[in-house]
């Protein structure tokens, strides 16, 4: 059993809800409620529901180096975000391949916050910062709950003036509830969205209150695996979950390019200089698989790790699987052979509780262009 070593400032919440606060990155987390996690999947895409993420790590890098810190630790060019502002970005190691993915956010001139989940951001961080004018905390108080769905705008609107403005990856520092909080145009949905980060000992105020003015809109907490449901529509990758790292190669180490993982948006064009940038260059065109989508004939989900085979032969492997009852598909997303990862390619899946064919299928399912996120008004 792992041993968690952060604190859940909002266990006691969890609980009441039927959680029994599973370990992950090391903070007790809400992985399931007493519910049907198909009605919370049904609020987030159709009204909005909350979340707590807090289990994100979040680093405060504040100095005149912080800058070329992160521009070498991350693949964009970080001169570019200016205050009020955030960027995805990934890491990578010496040998090119994927270590992490964080959000950016630039809070002043020489300060910034970098929020990861469970690969080795932090300590990149603290390893280029040594000897350098960059002051680096690690903030545990704060937490992060996501509102998340369509009418999380209209409920925000109620009390945030000018929420209604904020931009796709742009944040702004304000008061909820009496309570100051920074809101971030942000999340892990796919949907219009909001993350509000807020201090520990308002954590309980801010949850309350958007659970009891909310549920009049039909906004309910919703527990941390509903997020597998939602980024497989959304194909938003979850580390290590969808890597090497959980499906290892029988005769090689764990690690994987962005080329494979569909991520090579997020170097900067024409970066140079950041960590492990040769090697990353130097791979493309040497994809071993590629990330792609599966549509599955079936009237329910798939299992993790379940095998995809075509031609007689094991041609991938299932990293995660989705069954929606908005639309009736069983979708998943897979490693595939890259010959595999073209759009109707017929494949199959052969599990321990699933056999059904299947079609390869381009992501995201949901929403491609990305209206919904990126919607202002």
């Amino acid at each position: 059993m792992t041993v968690s070593w952060r604190t859940a400032v909002l266990a006691d919440r969890h609980r009441a809800l039927g959680s029994k606060l599973e370990d992950w990155s090391g903070m007790p987390t809400a992985w399931t409620y007493d519910k049907d996690m198909a009605a919370e999947h049904v609020a987030i895409r159709t009204k909005a529901g909350l979340m707590d993420v807090s289990g994100l790590k979040k680093i405060h890098m504040v100095g005149p180096h912080a800058l070329a810190v992160l521009d070498y630790i991350t693949t964009r060019d970080v001169s570019k975000i200016t205050p009020g502002r955030s960027v995805y970005a990934c890491m990578l190691n010496d040998r090119g391949l994927f270590t992490d993915d964080c959000i950016i956010y630039r809070t002043g001139p020489n300060a910034w916050m970098l929020v990861h989940g469970s690969g080795s951001g932090h300590e990149e961080v603290v390893k280029q910062s040594m000897g350098r004018n960059c002051a680096v905390l690690f903030d545990d108080d704060l937490q992060d709950l996501s509102l998340q769905g369509p009418l999380a705008v209209d409920f925000l609107a109620k009390y945030v003036p000018g929420i209604r403005d904020l931009k796709y990856f742009h944040h702004m520092q304000t008061t909820l509830f009496g309570v100051p909080v920074m809101i971030s145009r942000t999340g892990y949905t796919g949907e219009r969205g909001y993350e509000l980060f807020v201090r520990g000992q308002d954590a309980a105020k801010v949850w309350d209150t958007i659970v009891a003015e909310g549920a009049e809109m039909g906004i309910i907490p919703c527990c941390f695996s509903v997020l597998d449901m939602l980024r497989v529509e959304s194909y938003l990758l979850f580390y290590p979950y969808d890597n090497s790292q959980m499906y290892p190669f029988a005769d090689q180490p764990p690690g994987d390019t962005l080329w494979e993982l569909g991520l090579d948006f997020t170097v900067s064009p024409g970066k140079t200089g950041f960590r492990g940038a040769e090697e990353h260059y130097r791979l493309k065109g040497k994809e071993r698989f590629r990330i792609f989508g599966m549509l599955i004939e079936a009237d329910g989900p798939a299992d993790l790790g379940d095998e995809v085979w075509a031609d007689s032969k094991k041609v991938g492997v299932i990293t995660c699987p989705c069954y929606s009852t908005l639309t009736g598909k069983s979708m998943a997303i897979a490693r595939l052979d890259v010959d595999k990862a073209v759009q109707g390619t017929p494949l199959e899946v052969r599990g321990k509780s699933l056999s059904a064919k299947a079609i390869a299928h381009t992501l995201p399912f949901d929403d491609p262009e990305k209206k919904k996120r990126t919607a202002l008004g």
